[in-house]
């Protein structure tokens, strides 16, 4: 028992320099604090220095006191004159003529001095100073200048020409807005101008409503279309004609290359792909000399 014991306390050399390694880092850990304040010097507050910086702090609020006490009083008069005005541009004066206090005319000519402008009259209710009673007084009596519609559309009776108009023009079609007129315009590049206005529904956003909308205000004159020369033409520029897929761009530049320049339409009614639906569609596009 006493040998079981033994052998149950006994240490290797390794544990006892572990042990002893321990017990110094507790003792260092426990000596720590008191090795601290032996060497550390509490630093003394310097009333002087404390009661300096309290009195340039007084002094910053005194003055930031004064600077909102310069922007004017917050007294109003009693009676004030009501009379019809454009709240632009009003003097001091004026407003608190209108029953304003000083410090809210000087809110307002500060928001001018911005580039703030006063557009309607709910203008004149944001601005932070103007209180709800303050804008209830005053709504009465605002006048706004009115602005002056100048319409650019075409008169009742005048027309388009869409192979001739830019989109600026198109715009005063009845109907049409800068998006529509945009869309006009390139879609008339791809395809080379209008043979027909029916052509319009082609562009994209313009349905049967829309088109019956604008079609008396726009007229067609084919001799403006750009033809194609067919003979000629490349593979890339011809892909950009709508008109035509991929697939038959291809087809009529490889029949040309087989068999020689096409003299007429009849030629191309021997690429299978091009039924005669397409040929009508393309046949005023083309070129063939």
């Amino acid at each position: 028992m006493k040998a079981q014991i033994k052998k149950y306390l006994s240490a290797t050399k390794k544990e006892w320099n572990a042990m002893v390694v321990l017990v110094v880092l507790i003792a260092l850990v426990l000596v720590a604090p008191y090795v601290y304040q032996l060497f550390r010097k509490d630093s003394t507050i310097n009333i002087k220095d404390f009661d300096k910086a309290v009195a340039q702090l007084s002094k910053a609020e005194n003055k930031s006191g004064d600077v909102e006490n310069n922007r004017g009083s917050d007294d109003k008069i009693l009676h004030p004159v009501m009379f019809p005005f454009n709240p632009n541009n009003l003097t001091v004066q004026q407003w608190e003529q209108l029953g304003l206090s000083e410090h809210q005319a000087n809110v307002i000519k500060h928001y001018e001095a911005k580039g703030g402008k006063f557009y309607g009259k709910e203008d004149v209710k944001k601005i932070y100073a103007i209180t709800a009673d303050d804008y209830k007084r005053l709504e009465p009596y605002i006048r706004m200048p009115e602005i002056e519609f100048v319409s650019k559309k075409i008169k009742p009776g005048e027309v388009i020409e869409l192979n001739d108009a830019d989109s600026a023009k198109l715009t005063g079609v009845r109907g049409i807005g800068p998006s529509f007129a945009v869309r006009i315009v390139r879609y008339r590049r791809r395809l080379g101008g209008f043979y027909h206005k029916e052509q319009l529904k082609e562009v994209f956003g313009i349905d049967s409503l829309k088109y019956a909308e604008i079609k008396d205000q726009v007229l067609v004159n084919p001799a403006r279309v750009n033809r194609i020369n067919i003979n000629t033409i490349s593979f890339d520029q011809l892909r950009i004609f709508p008109y035509l897929a991929y697939k038959q761009v291809n087809a009529i530049i490889q029949y040309r290359a087989q068999h020689g320049n096409y003299t007429s339409i009849a030629d191309m009614k021997n690429i299978a792909i091009l039924d005669e639906g397409i040929l009508t569609k393309i046949e005023p596009y083309l070129n063939f000399k």
